[in-house]
């Protein structure tokens, strides 16, 4: 691959994380989850990705976020919460909130349209993602960091780009049978090496895969049972309070995601805003993700108690939630403040760009969306 070269700093820490990586092999015997090693690459405490020091968002990092193309999307799910605050609580929880860019946005949205928190609450992983939202919220004293989420919640929930990022399982079609790909060390690299997978991941693959005993052989994809279990304990969150949860990602119901012709899987990996398929390259300094399972997600959520109050593309949602609108509010005789939101909307919703492959998955209890968004659900494909 012809990957931009790191410096010496991030190279040591790399290879520091994979001696680390290699102990923990060693010392369960030969083999870890592929789950755990994603899990130790993008966390491992001072080394993974999202735990070390390494700028990952905007033009500096790795890639770029709906909230860093535009403060349009804040707005706009801003005018969502307002809604759901208005039937629950003056109170919002975001997960992974980056740089605090999507919180800034909402908090100034917010409070133009005459709304006051009692608390902004963030659940964040990474020490230097804090730093830079405690620096960037500063202005905002109603924004509080947990370490843990809490048992019920009443309010918003927003988590944008959360599930992705979390560690999956890696399964493959062998001879007819499903077989869980392990991270094991081949000639002094890691490499993958097929296992019988255990009760608990054969029940998941059974329920969770489209008609698994059709797909073909050699099938390569991915079980999300991190992704299924915090669903599962934020279904159970909202179920004993009043709100909903509004999650955005990438990726497909069931029969879209296990699609015969899907038979590599969706992980990826970005670097310096260069996206390949090696998960082994440079362990911490590049983000590894997979396309979201919606299906599994809201099943997970809804058997949890909490109920599917809506789910549709981006385009849709961001549309039903007044995007349009809200850039009508700039003055287009302006271009130097109209052009690069208008390019940032296209972006958004356009079907070529993130309209189409960004999924809105709103679960929670005891409220109800606007009229727009419901006009515009389709949790039927799910």
């Amino acid at each position: 691959m012809s990957l931009p070269a790191p410096d010496s700093d991030a190279l040591a820490a790399s290879h520091a994380l994979q001696r680390h990586i290699a102990a923990e092999i060693e010392q369960e015997g030969g083999a870890i989850a592929f789950s755990r090693f994603m899990e130790l690459a993008l966390y491992a405490p001072g080394l993974g990705y999202y735990s070390g020091g390494a700028a990952k968002l905007g033009a500096d990092g790795d890639f770029t976020t709906a909230p860093e193309m535009s403060s349009l999307f804040g707005a706009a799910l801003a005018q969502v919460a307002a809604a759901i605050i208005a039937q629950s609580a003056p109170r919002i929880l975001e997960f992974g909130a980056g740089t605090g860019k999507l919180a800034r946005d909402v908090l100034t949205a917010l409070a133009e349209a005459g709304v006051v928190l009692e608390q902004y609450a963030i659940l964040e992983l990474s020490g230097s993602l804090r730093a830079r939202q405690q620096e960037a919220l500063r202005d905002f004293p109603c924004v509080v960091w947990l370490d843990a989420m809490p048992e019920a919640f009443s309010g918003v929930v927003l988590a944008n780009e959360v599930l992705d990022a979390m560690p999956v399982e890696l399964v493959r079609k062998d001879d007819g049978q499903w077989r869980r790909l392990m991270v094991t060390i081949d000639d002094g690299a890691f490499a993958l090496v097929p296992h019988a997978p255990d009760a608990d991941l054969a029940q998941r693959i059974g329920s969770q895969l489209s008609d698994a005993d059709a797909l073909p052989e050699g099938y390569l994809t991915e079980v999300h049972a991190v992704g299924a279990g915090f669903m599962a304990t934020l279904g159970r969150m909202l179920a004993a309070g009043q709100g909903a949860a509004i999650l955005v990602d990438y990726g497909f119901p069931a029969h879209e995601y296990y699609h015969p012709q899907r038979s590599t899987g969706t992980l990826m990996c970005h670097y310096r805003h260069h996206a390949h398929t090696e998960p082994f390259y440079l362990p911490g300094l590049q983000d590894i993700t997979a396309h979201v399972d919606f299906t599994a997600m809201a099943l997970a959520a809804q058997d949890a108690g909490a109920e599917v109050l809506a789910y549709m593309n981006q385009a849709a949602f961001l549309l039903a939630a007044g995007i349009g609108e809200l850039l009508l509010r700039l003055d287009p005789a302006d271009p130097m403040r109209y052009l690069p939101q208008a390019n940032a909307l296209q972006k958004l919703v356009s079907p070529a760009e993130m309209g189409e492959l960004f999924k809105v998955l709103v679960v929670g209890q005891g409220v109800t969306l606007p009229q727009p968004l419901m006009q515009a659900d389709r949790t039927h494909r799910l």
